[in-house]
């Protein structure tokens, strides 16, 4: 990571979208501060965040010759001491910043370092990894809902974050099909669960169908334990996925789908 490597332009694009992240990056006044720590000039602060982000790492890196202080910001954005009061935005972020990383062979540790990485470093290399996979899926007939999100992007660093994007799209269905504005373990026990539940996945019309309602609540629910959650669940993020695991979580996720799309709203009396 020393002597005048640069980034290329679509890293530093990849970068400064991940940093600049509308829900999970770094808020204005941060990128203000990080780019006079980083010695960068502030180009454009004016601009929407990402493209504020990449005016100044690329004219800092143009006029420098080096990413050393495009580094130097990632380093100090991401000292975990300085999410102490807000936790919860670590992760999300890490994880944002690691896809794009990872076409530059680097990635965020945990301890906020940053360290070469082994995994993808090229686009070509993630494409082939996604195509591969959404090949397999549409073999299986997955949900098309799920297919989209089998992308390089995301499956550049781990196939985590393709199960983990595809999973927040149950989430968003439920809230399509019921005007909910929940999330997580709240949005399933209003959406799935009640008497009679807002959604329906069959008749209702006798004990085995109440069980069946009951048991997928209970896998939804599930499913967003084990990924919805990253912040709390910091072993799933370092959970080195498989794709055969990649593959048969997703086809789990296309599952549930399917079951929503065919889901009724009872009447309530």
């Amino acid at each position: 990571m020393t002597g005048n490597i640069t980034f290329t332009a679509s890293q530093l694009e990849a970068i400064a979208r991940a940093l600049g992240d509308t829900g999970e990056g770094l808020t204005g006044s941060e990128i203000a501060y990080l780019l006079a720590k980083a010695h960068i000039t502030d180009s454009d602060p004016l601009m929407t965040k990402w493209k504020r982000l990449f005016n100044a790492f690329a004219h800092c890196q143009n006029q420098l010759g080096h990413r050393r202080n495009v580094l130097a910001f990632i380093r100090f954005a991401m000292k975990p001491e300085r999410f102490a009061h807000e936790a919860h935005r670590f992760e999300p972020l890490r994880a944002n910043l690691n896809r794009a990383l990872a076409f530059a062979a680097l990635q965020v540790e945990p301890t906020g370092a940053l360290a070469e990485s082994d995994g993808v470093s090229t686009l070509v290399e993630a494409k082939r990894r996604a195509e591969t996979l959404r090949t397999d899926l549409a073999a299986r007939g997955l949900h098309e809902d799920v297919l989209s999100y089998c992308r390089a992007e995301l499956v550049a660093d781990n196939y985590f974050h393709a199960v983990l994007e595809a999973t927040k799209s149950i989430a968003a269905k439920i809230r399509d099909k019921t005007g909910l504005v929940d999330d997580g373990a709240l949005l399933v026990d209003r959406g799935l669960a009640g008497n009679p539940p807002m959604l329906a996945i069959n008749e209702l019309a006798d004990e085995s169908q109440w069980s069946e309602q009951r048991g997928f609540a209970t896998l939804v629910k599930g499913v967003f334990g084990m990924f919805r959650n990253p912040t709390a669940h910091t072993p799933k993020i370092l959970w080195n996925m498989t794709q055969r695991d990649a593959e048969d979580l997703l086809t789990l996720v296309s599952l549930i789908h399917r079951r929503l799309d065919d889901a009724t709203m009872p009447p309530r009396i």
